[in-house]
């Protein structure tokens, strides 16, 4: 059972109270170097996170204490820049203003072990798996490195060419996918941080526009395992018995960025980007295995985020080439969403388009001097996509055709239907200013990961295994959208979801 879950208001209360004792030096510190701490940790209310965590916990035995306390600590640590536990727990026993920070006493702290264990909760994992998991010896090929590189810029290709065809039909028919260990980690993730974001209008409850990208997280951990038989004691060197790896769950992926193999996993996120603060924020977390395509992650992700956000419509929703498939486009149209990906030059034209009507490779027609035609709007009554004359719309100056092609001034038009191609046809046409200015909220994924990665030091944490990649994650997620809240504030608006003030 949780005994004595500190609520927010008690929390604030415990910081006002508290106050009065501090020294001139400490109060210094208070508004100086912790000010944007302190008001982060103000504005985090965890009490939604009590219901969440409450059933996951025995009603029998001995009580777990200070599990808010815990979760506020360590969403401090990655605040302060910490990459360990051990250290950070060092740091709180030798400095009593954070202990203050995070709810506690300098003499009622949480021990380093209830860290681990509130981690390990929350993973959905069955506990004798995670805790054999670390004792298992695998064969010491396990982890063997690819020998075939595609260069750079290029990305590997899908080992299973009809998964995409088969998650998307899960996706559709099953309540969720199997294996969803981290469900209560993003429960905790919206329940904390996205939730309150749309309470406090940084997320239009009136449709957004929703973006996903994958990006490589390295881990420290040997590929090649440590050896744990007596072969090199009898001067065999090299040998075929069975190693201990210090995190199995990482493999090598290609990272098409720096054109080489990396050992680790694929932190894959969507994300949303306010044009008005100018702020992105993620909105659902996953660390995947590194041989996972991107166009399987996609879907998945999608599914995830709708079954746990059923309150935030999604609009639009734009992503890359790896996820140029057509299972995703007839996916988004029965979700009613509206497709911006990036076209992969590999796929090829379409066989279902007419005969008379030449097209360029995103779909527009080619008139008869070879020019791309204009795109002029959507004709709802008959569902067709009108194309006009690039002459008559002074796109180019002169054209070789204009005597034989149309007579009229308004010039020869084409149109194209949806359900010929929803690839090449999308509900928003490719080119449009509209589309060119929907698609350029993608890259909040890349600031996203960038953030997580690097602003709150995931690639420096020696850590291992994905369930701890996946926490802490999903901590950097909170402190990314704390921020946010802060930044709101600090442009002048109101705060309307705090009660109590600390000053």
């Amino acid at each position: 059972m949780i005994k004595n879950w500190q609520s927010h208001q008690e929390y604030i209360l415990f910081l006002h109270e508290t106050k009065i004792h501090l020294d001139s030096s400490q109060r210094t510190r208070l508004t100086g170097e912790f000010a944007a701490a302190r008001e982060k940790l103000r504005l985090l209310n965890l009490d939604p996170v009590m219901e969440l965590l409450e059933p996951y916990y025995s009603p029998f035995g001995r009580p777990a204490l200070n599990q808010t306390q815990i979760l506020r600590s360590l969403i401090l640590m990655l605040h302060q820049g910490f990459t360990g536990i051990t250290a950070w727990v060092e740091k709180l026993n030798s400095d009593s203003l954070l202990a203050l920070f995070i709810g506690c006493t300098p003499h009622s702290l949480p021990p380093l072990g209830s860290y681990y264990d509130f981690i390990d909760r929350l993973w959905l994992q069955d506990k004798q798996f995670q805790k054999s998991a670390g004792k298992d010896l695998f064969p010491a090929d396990k982890n063997r490195k690819p020998a075939n590189k595609l260069g750079k810029g290029k990305k590997l290709p899908n080992r299973h060419p009809d998964i995409t065809k088969i998650m998307a039909q899960e996706a559709l028919s099953r309540d969720e996918f199997p294996f969803y260990y981290e469900k209560l980690l993003q429960q905790v993730f919206c329940a904390s941080a996205v939730t309150p974001s749309m309470q406090r209008g940084l997320i239009h409850k009136d449709g957004i526009t929703l973006s996903g990208d994958g990006t490589c997280v390295h881990t420290h951990a040997s590929p090649y395992g440590h050896k744990v038989c007596g072969c090199p004691d009898h001067g065999q060197a090299r040998c075929n018995c069975p190693r201990h790896y210090s995190d199995p769950d990482a493999h090598w992926g290609w990272d098409s960025d720096l054109g080489t193999y990396y050992f680790g996993y694929t932190l894959y996120m969507l994300s949303y980007h306010d044009g008005q603060l100018g702020i992105d924020l993620p909105l659902h977390i996953r660390i995947l295995d590194t041989r996972r395509h991107d166009s399987v992650s996609g879907i998945v992700a999608l599914k995830e985020f709708r079954d746990l956000n059923p309150d935030i419509p999604i609009q639009n929703l734009c992503f890359d080439s790896a996820n140029d498939n057509y299972h995703t486009y007839h996916l988004c149209k029965t979700w009613g969403i509206r497709p911006f990906i990036d076209l992969n030059t590999n796929r090829g034209m379409p066989k279902s388009i007419p005969d008379g009507i030449i097209i360029d490779k995103d779909g527009t027609p080619i008139c008869q001097a070879g020019y791309r035609m204009v795109y002029w709007g959507y004709c709802s009554g008959r569902s067709r996509c009108k194309w006009r004359c690039p002459l008559a719309c002074h796109k180019v100056d002169d054209c070789p055709c204009r005597d034989k092609c149309s007579k009229s001034p308004y010039g020869r038009c084409v149109y194209t239907k949806p359900e010929w191609d929803v690839r090449l046809y999308p509900p928003v046409a490719r080119g449009t200013r509209e589309y060119k200015k929907i698609y350029k909220n993608r890259t909040s994924c890349e600031r996203v990961n960038n953030r997580i990665l690097n602003d709150y030091h995931l690639h420096a944490m020696g850590i291992h295994r994905r369930k701890r990649y996946t926490f802490f994650a999903v901590i950097a997620g909170i402190n990314i959208h704390a921020d946010a809240w802060m930044k709101k504030q600090s442009k002048g608006y109101a705060d309307e979801t705090a009660s109590i003030q600390f000053n």
